[in-house]
């Protein structure tokens, strides 16, 4: 047998079947790409307008520079603010969406993303029971009560609990970088 048979045709073929694939998958994510951020954007709508229902619509805050902080919104018609922050948790990253009264207080917050640990992690970050318990803070740096702060813990859920009032803490610091 030649070279040709034994080395190099299964290189060839190998890398031809790569180039395909590549292509294929280029094409969808060239058609799938703008569908998915358009869903993206109207689940941020909804979930700002859940968060904030007095608001008419919200306009996007821009230069704001804080660690951890993906967006901040605030109304057009001075009903508050809406900021997104992240903080890694037990299963992976955090997504908290933070709603603020116009006098600076936490209205209500909500996770929009996470992937902690169901039935344990899951009950910090997928139940508004929990959510519930930052409703009212001011917009200041928030820890749980075993790390010196006011926050009650979910037993058990000690990391997503600690994950949760740093995001939240993270939308305070950019609150208050942009009220200031």
């Amino acid at each position: 047998m030649s070279n040709w048979n034994k080395v190099f045709k299964p290189i060839v073929v190998l890398c031809v079947i790569c180039v395909v694939i590549t292509g294929a998958l280029a094409a969808t994510n060239s058609v799938t790409a703008p569908i998915i951020a358009e869903a993206t954007r109207l689940a941020q709508e909804e979930a700002r307008a859940e968060l904030l229902p007095e608001a008419d619509s919200f306009e996007k805050v821009e230069n704001v520079a804080v660690e951890n902080v993906s967006d901040v919104y605030a109304a057009t018609n001075g009903a508050g603010y809406v900021i997104t922050s992240t903080a890694k948790g037990y299963g992976g990253t955090m997504t908290v969406m933070v709603a603020y009264t116009p006098d600076g207080t936490i209205k209500q917050i909500k996770v929009t993303e996470q992937g902690e640990t169901q039935g344990i992690g899951s009950k910090v970050a997928g139940t508004a029971s929990y959510w519930e318990r930052y409703q009212g803070q001011p917009a200041a740096e928030l820890k749980i009560n075993k790390d010196g702060g006011t926050i009650d813990a979910e037993s058990g859920a000690t990391i997503s609990s600690r994950a949760l009032a740093k995001a939240v803490s993270s939308a305070n610091e950019a609150y208050n970088a942009v009220n200031s």
